[in-house]
């Protein structure tokens, strides 16, 4: 949803003459957030049959230490799946909430708050992705594997709270 805001915002802002010096950004938001929107859709269907994998290697048998062993592997690779959907998520909602910020710059005061709207969904996918990504890592015994993961969305996570803070004020700023 929130990259469908940024390329609405774009594309009203695109068909306004008086807006004819800021089509040029308008066009590169409107290609942007459409990829961006498209590669959303591509993460939600890896991480479904990322989860499916888990539930499949779950089901497995366990019955000989031969079925554990085989289960066990299954299931560690299914999971590592399961947090790496997730974790690919979360760089996008990274890049949503980057693209809200820049279609600022369109300046065009009455879609500001369909921006900050963007904003927050791009948000509220990064915590929730990142959440997703931290239960299956309770589950994966390859420590050098969650550490990498931990890594990105430590990195992730430090710059979006003050990236959604700069968006908030300048929202605020234009529709006071």
């Amino acid at each position: 949803m929130g990259a469908g805001l940024v390329a609405m915002v774009a594309r009203i802002t695109r068909q306004s003459p008086k807006k004819s010096e800021r089509h040029h950004l308008a066009d590169e938001l409107i290609a942007a957030a459409d990829v961006l929107r498209a590669r959303f859709g591509e993460a939600r269907t890896l991480d479904e049959s990322a989860y499916a994998a888990v539930v499949t290697a779950m089901a497995l048998p366990r019955e000989s230490d031969e079925e554990t062993i085989v289960r066990t592997a299954r299931l560690q690779d299914a999971l590592a799946q399961a947090a790496a959907a997730p974790l690919a998520a979360v760089h996008l909602a990274a890049e949503l909430l980057a693209l809200a910020e820049r279609a600022l710059d369109l300046e065009n005061a009455n879609l500001a708050t369909d921006l900050g709207c963007a904003a927050d969904f791009a948000m509220a996918a990064l915590d929730a992705s990142a959440l997703n990504v931290r239960v299956n890592h309770k589950y994966m015994k390859n420590a050098a594997l969650v550490a990498q993961h931990t890594r990105v969305l430590v990195d992730c996570e430090h710059d979006a709270p003050q990236t959604l803070a700069r968006i908030r004020a300048r929202v605020a700023a234009a529709i006071s």
